[in-house]
């Protein structure tokens, strides 16, 4: 591609897409390592290191490989950590005062996607500036006037200690002197990043373990297991008859939990729980929690009773954090399972928070679904359309009649929102209602127009 041309590289949650295919090709990931070199030349002439880390796709190899061979060609030294999840990769890139932290990974995608997210040097993800130099630097694609000197290359190494440093870091988010001894965890690490960390954390807290999810073979990351499949993880709380359930997502920046009876708690529901804590022990700064357009409006209504004033973000653990950063609030959070403590982690991170919900219920002396039940949740119904382009919304002239008639129905005891998946081709039509059945049929009939549309 010719200087000078503009090109949407990054989305709502860095680079992603289908392994081996543009964006995600080896290409990209090699440019993208020199772009992050020379970015990191222009402001400073000492020597830079990267840390990198990936989830268990067999694709990450060959990423991993591109990004440290683009790092390294501008004399940046990068810091291999394996598989690991991703805030523990934002804990390292803090821990070891490193200029960056690169992340491979598609989250909750299935193994045939990929994606590569950054971290700058204080654990939060790159600015939108930092990404838009990056795409000009990749699409230029000239990095000849930044080159370092043959003997000033950078270096590869691997962080051998990265494992044992992270569990430390998470396990000293839980009470010093208190163990989880007397609780049944049933914990689907998703065949992802926190397969190996993940059981350490909750057996050196004494807990008793259910373990699945916890064999990847790079193939099965996310297959019918971790926090979007959860059937697995609920019957395993039948069988096992535990106390909780744990389902981490790919790169365990998330957690959906199950309740004794197998019920799910949700990341609306986590976070009314934490913000309550959080609340009642005088530690919820300004009394505001940060959620997401998509919350339910049973969350709002909990936090409204409570006196806890709620800021609605976009969709993405990103935009939580920047509002967060934004109204001096730590809690914030997704109804998928992102919550961030800003108190512990710069990122969403799926075993601190269920050690959080651990803590309470320990404290309390409560089951999980005694702490859920003052959130009551709105039918909520949402449906995925894939889609062969994204257009304006307001220019999908069926869609927008669609919608408006939905709007018209519910009144002020419902809400309608239609957006595009930041990562995917998809468009997301969420209703919530009084009554089930309607809210149904008004998604559906919303979700027929985006087909008729612009239906892949």
């Amino acid at each position: 591609m010719s200087k000078g041309k503009t090109q949407k590289i990054f989305g709502t949650d860095g680079v992603r897409g289908r392994a081996n295919m543009a964006p995600m090709t080896v290409e990209t990931a090699l440019a993208l390592g020199r772009a992050a070199g020379k970015m990191f030349r222009r402001r400073s002439a000492a020597r830079h290191k990267v840390v990198i880390g990936k989830d268990t796709r067999l694709s990450c190899y060959m990423y991993e490989n591109a990004l440290i061979s683009g790092l390294c060609s501008m004399g940046i030294d990068t810091l291999m950590v394996g598989p690991l999840p991703t805030p523990g990769v934002a804990f390292i890139t803090r821990a070891y005062r490193a200029q960056a932290g690169i992340v491979i990974s598609a989250s909750h995608n299935p193994f045939y996607d990929n994606g590569i997210k950054f971290f700058s040097s204080d654990g939060f993800k790159f600015p939108d500036d930092w990404e838009h130099e990056m795409e000009k630097l990749v699409i230029d694609n000239d990095f000849s006037d930044c080159l370092p000197a043959d003997n000033d290359i950078g270096r590869n190494s691997k962080v051998v200690d990265a494992d044992g440093r992270y569990i430390e870091f998470v396990k000293a988010t839980f009470p010093r002197r208190q163990n989880l001894k007397n609780f049944k965890i049933a914990l689907d690490c998703a065949n992802g990043a926190a397969y190996k960390v993940a059981p350490l954390v909750f057996r050196e807290l004494d807990a008793e373990v259910f373990l699945y999810g916890n064999t990847p073979n790079g193939l099965n990351i996310n297959d019918r297991c971790g926090s979007l499949h959860l059937e697995t993880i609920q019957k395993a709380v039948i069988d096992h008859h535990t106390d909780i359930g744990v389902a981490l997502d790919g790169d365990a920046d998330r957690v959906m939990l199950i309740d004794e009876n197998a019920q799910i708690v949700d990341g609306d529901v986590i976070l009314a729980i934490c913000a309550r804590d959080m609340l009642s022990h005088g530690l919820l700064r300004n009394n505001v929690v940060v959620s997401t357009v998509m919350s339910n409006l049973g969350f709002q209504k909990a936090m409204e009773a409570l006196g806890i004033e709620v800021v609605k973000s976009q969709v993405g653990d990103r935009y939580v954090i920047q509002d967060m950063l934004k109204y001096d609030a730590n809690l914030g959070g997704e109804q998928s399972g992102h919550t961030i403590f800003l108190d512990h982690n710069t990122t969403g991170d799926g075993l601190v928070c269920a050690l959080q919900v651990l803590r309470i219920m320990m404290e309390t002396g409560s089951k999980l679904s005694e702490l859920a039940a003052f959130v009551q949740k709105y039918p909520q119904v949402c449906l995925n359309v894939k889609v062969k382009e994204k257009p304006a919304l307001g220019s999908l002239s069926d869609v927008q009649k669609a919608i408006k008639k939905a709007e018209g129905l519910l009144g002020n005891d419902g809400r309608v929102l239609v957006r595009y998946s930041g990562t995917e081709m998809i468009c997301r039509v969420m209703i919530e209602g009084i009554e089930l059945k309607k809210v149904s049929q008004l998604a559906k009939s919303i979700a027929d127009a985006v087909k008729s549309e612009i239906g892949a």
